[in-house]
């Protein structure tokens, strides 16, 4: 399992990539087929106050990359959200795999 983490107008946090790399693993635990994840921090300032931390996921994976992306009040959040999106989606990766 291999995740790379990357920072833009943000302070590197080892509580935020613990709480990543958590989630992140149990999609690696689950998907067997996963190579590598790449997770992007990035603070963009906002009109609205319920987004503007942003939590950018891609998991390298046979076929074309996954990407997810989530914009919330608070990294963890945003977190949440892509981490749940990538589950979504590998799971139609991982039906599409069966059936060929």
């Amino acid at each position: 399992m291999n995740i790379n983490f990357e920072y833009d107008n943000v302070s590197a946090s080892d509580r935020l990539e613990q709480l990543a790399t958590d989630k992140i693993s149990k999609l690696f635990d689950r998907y067997d087929f996963l190579v590598r994840a790449d997770v992007f921090f990035k603070k963009e300032n906002t009109s609205s106050p319920e987004t503007g931390l942003i939590c950018n996921i891609r998991l390298s994976a046979p076929g074309p990359r996954l990407f997810a992306e989530a914009s919330n009040d608070t990294f963890e959040t945003s977190i949440r959200e892509s981490v749940s999106e990538l589950e979504r989606q590998l799971k139609k990766r991982k039906d599409k795999m069966k059936s060929h």
